[in-house]
C-alpha cells in the first residue's frame, strides 16, 4: 500500500513538472523578446541584477507592440501596474535560456504567454484587393508608414503600391 502511495506521489510531482514545460510556439513573444534582449547585453552587464534591469527599461522604451505589452506585464515601462523585473533579472545574471525564463515568469503572469506575434501578410503574394482596410492599414503602419488624405479601400492600395519597392524585395 505504501509502495503504491509513493509510485503515485512520484507520478503526479513527474506530471506537474512537465505541465509547466512550454510547448513548441507557446510564449513566443517572450521567447523571442528575452532572447533579443539578452543578446544586446555585454558580459559585464549580464552579470548584474540591478544593471539588467535599468538595461532592460531602456529597451522597453523603443519596444513596439507586443514586445511592449511585455514589458508592461514585467514593470519595464512607466506606466506598468506590476514590476517582476527581477523575475527576469536573476535569472538572466545566472544565464538561464530565455524558454526557461518564461516558464518562470508564466507561473508568475500567465498573460505572459498570452501574447502572441500576428502573422504577417506577405504583400507580394496577396490580393490587396480582397483585404479589409483594417488590413491594409496594419500593413501601412508595419512600415511606419501613414496614408495622410486616404479615405476609400483604393486610396489605402495605392499607397502600399507606391511604397512596396520600398519595403519588399521582389524575387527574379
Amino acid at each position: 500500500m505504501v509502495r503504491k502511495l509513493l509510485i503515485s506521489a512520484l507520478l503526479l510531482a513527474i506530471f506537474i513538472s512537465f505541465s509547466h514545460a512550454l510547448r513548441d510556439g507557446d510564449c513566443e513573444v517572450c521567447v523571442k523578446t528575452v532572447q533579443t534582449f539578452a543578446s544586446s547585453l555585454s558580459e559585464e552587464t549580464k552579470k548584474d541584477t540591478k544593471k539588467i534591469e535599468e538595461e532592460f527599461r531602456k529597451y522597453c522604451k523603443t519596444a513596439k507592440n507586443k514586445e511592449h505589452r511585455f514589458c508592461y506585464y514585467l514593470g519595464g515601462v512607466d506606466d506598468s501596474a506590476t514590476g517582476i523585473l527581477n523575475e527576469l533579472s536573476k535569472p538572466l545574471s545566472w544565464s538561464m535560456p530565455a524558454d526557461k525564463i518564461c516558464e518562470k515568469l508564466k507561473k508568475k503572469d500567465a498573460q505572459i504567454c498570452d501574447l502572441r506575434f500576428e502573422k504577417q501578410i506577405d504583400v507580394n503574394s496577396v490580393d490587396l484587393k480582397k483585404l479589409k482596410v483594417k488590413d491594409l492599414k496594419k500593413i501601412l503602419s508595419d512600415w511606419d508608414e501613414a496614408c495622410d488624405g486616404c479615405l476609400e479601400k483604393t486610396d489605402f492600395i495605392k499607397k502600399i503600391e507606391e511604397l512596396k519597392p520600398k519595403y519588399t524585395r521582389t524575387e527574379l
